[in-house]
């Protein structure tokens, strides 16, 4: 039931964007840029503070390629995602928070300030479904953002973002996901945006990933991963970004609650 209502709800934005630019001039042509090499360093911090409330604790540092550094040669943002989440049941939870974004001016004429903060408003809604062995994950995130660009007498614009992910982790070494289990994690995300600004470039991101996990007890586990993403340009709707993305997560989730009150493992797995 979860799945059909998302897919709905996912057909109803496609369809609400393709009537907000068909009256818009389309570029003649579609156009790739080369990609861009990035190194994503990312902590997911999932801390239990009642029977029902969580803190979203996530920090990520993103890197990106100069000239003659791949991946690594220069810090492009600093992401710093905060929110309380309410766990729902076993299957379903739902969060509301803020984010401070640092943006590092990473142009190669050097012009322009050096960082401009940028503020966001998320909520999320996250369901997973058991299949099989694996665990399936639909994500629906939608955010409200501030941003600036580095050109002298930029303005903060606003914009939302619609984001939609799925994924699957499935185990490789034990007949469930549990402590020291390998997994894999095939990803796909679609992140479409509107607003005032946006004019012909509804798809912000569509990101392909893979990533292999090692699971070292319920509450760590960690990642790394490959990701292929492209998506329209905001000044130009028939102007594609591409980017090639190597990322390494570190998953954890201590229970800050007082040890009477924590339940046995068993009562989140059956």
């Amino acid at each position: 039931m979860h799945t059909k209502n998302i897919m709905v709800v996912i057909l109803l934005l496609c369809f609400a964007f393709a009537k907000a630019q068909e009256e818009q001039i389309s570029p003649t042509e579609s156009k790739f840029k080369e990609p861009k090499t990035k190194y994503w360093v990312n902590t997911y911090g999932n801390m239990r503070i009642s029977k029902r409330l969580f803190w979203v604790a996530q920090t990520h540092f993103r890197f990106e390629e100069t000239k003659d550094t791949p991946f690594v040669g220069q810090l492009g943002q600093i992401y710093n995602r905060h929110a309380i989440g309410y766990i729902y049941n076993k299957k379903a939870n739902f969060a509301l928070g803020g984010v401070l974004r640092l943006n590092f001016n990473t142009s190669e004429d050097g012009s322009g300030p050096n960082m401009i903060p940028e503020y966001r408003i998320w909520h999320q809604y996250q369901f997973a479904v058991p299949l099989w062995t694996s665990m399936a994950y639909h994500r629906l995130r939608v955010e409200h953002r501030w941003t600036k660009g580095f050109d002298e007498g930029d303005e903060f614009i606003f914009r939302n973002r619609w984001r939609y992910m799925f994924r699957l982790k499935i185990p490789l070494n034990s007949p469930k996901l549990q402590s020291k289990t390998l997994y894999i994690a095939p990803e796909s995300e679609l992140i479409l945006q509107s607003g005032k600004s946006v004019v012909g470039s509804p798809l912000e991101d569509l990101r392909l990933n893979a990533t292999i996990g090692y699971i070292i007890n319920p509450r760590l586990t960690v990642a790394a991963g490959f990701m292929y993403s492209f998506g329209q340009t905001l000044e130009d709707g028939g102007l594609y970004n591409q980017n090639y993305t190597a990322r390494m997560h570190i998953y954890f989730s201590p229970d800050l609650r007082k040890r009477k009150n924590k339940l046995p493992e068993i009562h989140f797995r059956d």
